[in-house]
């Protein structure tokens, strides 16, 4: 078993690290585009560890904290106090820009990262392909959802809800993302189609990384057989099965955000950098702590899992970022619609408050899901691995 403390930094850097960086690269192109002044590109935080600058006067830095990144545009008063400095960066302030430019640079890092994730989707399918699979119920537990609704083992889950089921992880998303909420099961018995309601309870349970969790389930065990061999997709098909994945995850994201909001999902099933770290060390030390498998084939398995993490992770760092709070690419797109359609930027005062307002219900955000992560990393007993 690989130790928790250098692994959970590298994991922790690794996947956070290209999201962020990505999700910046989004902003800095899209500024380029518009001809805006980039004062520094930098990754992390802190002082520069390294540090060049371009021939438009861009400086681009790695600094030493190694967490996160900005993109840092040139404002009117810092391009008119360097006015005479040849060395100052080229281009437009931002301020010069129009409001509908300006919504553009704001989405554009979102979307830089909706663009990793359907890569990275794409990339995987394109290489293995998708496994054509038929699910049917292992075990039904006692005194649980399926096992009073009438499901039986030997069940085959055909679909839920009208969505067909191709794999286990279809079942356990519908699940996971339907607490409190009647799912209706299509499911072959014998030969014969019928429909089964069943309702999702959530318990607080040990989940597939064996982090001690809330969770929906239905109390079934699955079982899966590949009836076919894996299904291959070309270069235009696994690009556009990769974008279709990633609208399906944004649409996951939106409705589990929907299940918290209205109080039918826990909020600690929201994850920070603490809980995406915690996750991807446990993954390493799963795969990893295989003797009997060929070195090589658990780095290569390791690192497609850990690539689908990345994809899952970009696609909420691009959605959370779209939430209108001032200090996110979101509110930002509010204040500059606000100037889109009024004609001239927010008051200076409501601006103010408002970011201050944003600042607040954001740090509370993070507390809570920073304090949520640290308990499912086993730290004071609880879900260990």
């Amino acid at each position: 078993m690989i130790s928790q403390g250098p692994l959970f930094i590298a994991c922790l850097v690794f996947l956070m690290g290209i999201v962020i960086v990505v999700h910046e690269l989004g902003h800095y192109f899209a500024g380029r585009w518009f001809n805006v002044a980039v004062e520094s590109f930098a990754v992390g935080f802190g002082k520069p560890m390294v540090e060049v600058r371009d021939k438009r006067g861009t400086r681009w830095r790695l600094n030493w904290i190694p967490l996160g990144g900005f993109v840092a545009f040139v404002d009117k008063q810092s391009a008119e106090d360097a006015v005479d400095d040849e060395h100052a960066p080229k281009g437009l302030p931002f301020d010069d820009v129009g409001p509908l430019k300006k919504i553009v640079i704001s989405l554009a890092g979102p979307f830089a990262n909706f663009v990793l994730a359907a890569f990275i989707f794409a990339l995987s399918i394109g290489v293995h392909g998708v496994a054509v699979q038929t699910v049917t119920v292992a075990t039904a537990l006692p005194d649980m959802p399926a096992a009073r609704a009438g499901l039986l083992v030997g069940d085959h889950i055909v679909a839920i809800n009208g969505k067909t089921i191709n794999n286990t992880s279809d079942v356990t998303v519908a699940v996971l993302l339907s607490p409190n909420k009647p799912l209706e099961m299509l499911v072959a018995r014998q030969g014969n189609e019928q429909v089964v309601f069943v309702t999702p309870v959530e318990i607080v349970r040990e989940n597939e990384f064996g982090q001690v969790v809330p969770q929906s389930t239905i109390g079934i065990g699955m079982a899966r057989s590949q009836t076919g061999e894996r299904q291959r997709f070309g270069p235009i098909e696994s690009a556009v099965a990769g974008v279709q994945q990633t609208g399906v995850a944004i649409d996951r994201t939106v409705t589990m955000l929907g299940s918290i909001v209205t109080g039918n999902m826990s909020f600690h099933t929201l994850s920070g950098p603490v809980g995406v770290g915690d996750v991807s060390r446990r993954i390493v030390n799963t795969v990893m702590d295989n003797p009997q498998v060929p070195l090589f084939d658990r780095l290569e398995h390791l690192f497609w899992v850990l690539l689908s993490l990345c994809a899952a992770i970009s696609v909420g760092v691009g959605f959370f970022n779209l939430l209108p709070l001032p200090v996110l690419d979101g509110g930002r797109v509010v204040f500059h619609a606000y100037e889109a359609l009024i004609g001239s930027k927010m008051p200076s005062q409501i601006e103010a408050m408002a970011l201050r307002v944003g600042v607040l219900v954001l740090v509370a955000m993070v507390i809570v899901i920073t304090w949520g992560d640290i308990l499912e990393t086993g730290v004071f007993g609880r879900g260990s691995s």
